[in-house]
């Protein structure tokens, strides 16, 4: 083989090789929530009663939904189709699934407290992590995470709902925001989102 076929060959090669890399970003494509002003630091307590901040999760994926203990409907569907769903990535990826953790971080601090979330998340996943903390944390973290939570009045026996957002966003080991989680369309959708983007 000649200089110039040699050449040729080696153009051929790498213009094959950037096709097939070009192929491969292609088909993952650009995390949705690249860039959004989503998430960010936040010192909160676990179920344990332990103090939780942001730099614990560190390296690690985080799913992250907001929702209250006392939450009739939502909240115990959307966690069980998430602790579902991460059961999948683990039986189909285990190594790659260990990098992930369910966090439920409660809107109600009123009535959640670390021992009212122990028993609550050990219900969906043995990983998920609850997080609760006083109204100002809270607040802080709802907002950075572009969720919503609000009290409504009480009602005739004292009792009261928390209107809130339904978000299940996949956060990443850097704390960037990559995108919301279809738990609507089911654990199987939401385990084929993990495997797209968890690495």
């Amino acid at each position: 083989m000649n200089e110039v076929s040699k050449t040729r060959a080696a153009t051929i090669a790498c213009l094959l090789l950037a096709l097939v890399l070009a192929g491969c970003s292609a088909d993952r494509g650009e995390p949705p929530l690249k860039g959004a002003a989503i998430g960010g630091p936040f010192a909160l307590t676990d179920q344990d009663g332990r103090p939780k901040t942001d730099r614990d999760f560190a390296g690690r994926y985080r799913i992250m939904y907001f929702g209250f203990t006392h939450c009739p409907d939502v909240c115990p569907t959307d966690l069980a189709i998430l602790g579902q769903a991460l059961r999948r990535f683990e039986k189909s990826d285990p190594a790659r699934a260990a990098r992930v953790v369910p966090v439920f971080v409660s809107v109600d601090p009123e009535r959640d407290t670390p021992a009212v979330l122990k028993d609550y998340v050990a219900a969906f996943h043995p990983r998920l992590v609850g997080l609760t903390g006083t109204p100002a944390q809270i607040a802080d973290t709802v907002k950075r995470y572009g969720a919503y939570g609000q009290k409504e009045a009480p009602e005739a026996g004292g009792g009261y709902n928390v209107n809130h957002s339904r978000l299940a966003e996949l956060i990443g080991p850097g704390g960037e925001p990559i995108a919301l989680l279809p738990y609507d369309k089911g654990a199987e959708a939401v385990a084929a989102e993990l495997d797209r983007w968890v690495e």
